[in-house]
């Protein structure tokens, strides 16, 4: 599988999926979320290589790619994607990112709009109110002592519900107990309380109305999905919540998934 090196001292770790129909459709730049790594796009990858050249990248610090001892913000992840994208001469992609990746690619929206020709985010990690990030810095203290990964797994029970598969359940937990924890701290707290940070209101909106490519949005919970809606400014964006889902929604519906993402291609294709 190829590395590419995006820095001095970070080496990425992708996948590069291509069907025997890939071509006609756009190529898709799969981004993970917080504690895990791009394992969490097999439940999708063979349907999307079908029409699709698919690239599916670990993030730094996470899975197979390179562990730094600073720097592990959604900001530098943005600027590692748009690196590995000129290593791979790709000059536009879909950019796809759940949870912490939703920040990671709209960053990358926002920062190198050239590279993004439309996005997708799942349950994205923005757009949280005072009453959640009140609870932040007691996790980020957390994260900080000796028990990190007690703490994740903490703060990964609210990213399940009944919906959610045992094998879901237990994938996560793996992964996490896997990360380095100066990794889960440094990229929790720069979501949401260090300066910069873009996951809480109303910095969210600022920052998110920046993005003008098209957007497609797909929640768990109607009052944020409701509330992404009053930020897209391109007219062929789309706001999807699956109510009764959970974070993991991607992952408990992913023909689904697949199903809306390529009928929204679809029409983004036709114009």
């Amino acid at each position: 599988m190829p590395y590419a090196e995006v820095g001095a001292d970070v080496r990425l770790f992708y996948t590069d999926d291509h069907g025997t129909g890939a071509g006609d459709g756009p190529p898709l730049l799969l981004v993970h979320g917080w504690g895990t790594d791009s394992h969490q796009w097999s439940w999708h990858i063979d349907a999307l290589a079908a029409r699709h050249r698919v690239i599916a990248v670990d993030l730094r610090g996470h899975g197979y790619s390179s562990v730094p001892e600073t720097g592990n913000t959604p900001r530098m992840m943005a600027e590692d994607l748009h690196a590995l994208l000129g290593h791979l001469d790709l000059p536009q992609v879909v950019a796809v990112g759940h949870s912490m990746g939703g920040q990671v690619v709209s960053i990358l929206a926002v920062e190198h709009p050239e590279r993004v020709r439309a996005l997708v985010t799942l349950d994205p990690g923005y757009g949280m109110t005072d009453r959640i990030a009140g609870g932040f810095p007691q996790m980020i203290a957390a994260l900080r002592g000796p028990h990190a990964h007690a703490a994740a797994e903490q703060i990964d029970e609210w990213c399940t519900n009944a919906a959610t598969p045992a094998v879901i359940r237990r994938w996560h937990k793996r992964r996490l107990h896997g990360m380095p924890p100066h990794v889960l701290v440094q990229a929790f707290e720069a979501m949401f309380t260090a300066p910069g940070a873009i996951g809480v209101r109303p910095v969210s909106d600022d920052y998110l109305a920046r993005r003008r490519c098209p957007v497609l949005s797909i929640w768990a919970d109607p009052g944020r999905a409701a509330w992404e809606a009053g930020l897209l400014k391109d007219p062929e964006s789309k706001v999807v919540c699956w109510e009764g889902s959970s974070h993991r929604l991607h992952e408990e519906r992913p023909a689904e998934f697949v199903q809306v993402l390529e009928g929204w291609l679809g029409r983004l294709d036709r114009l």
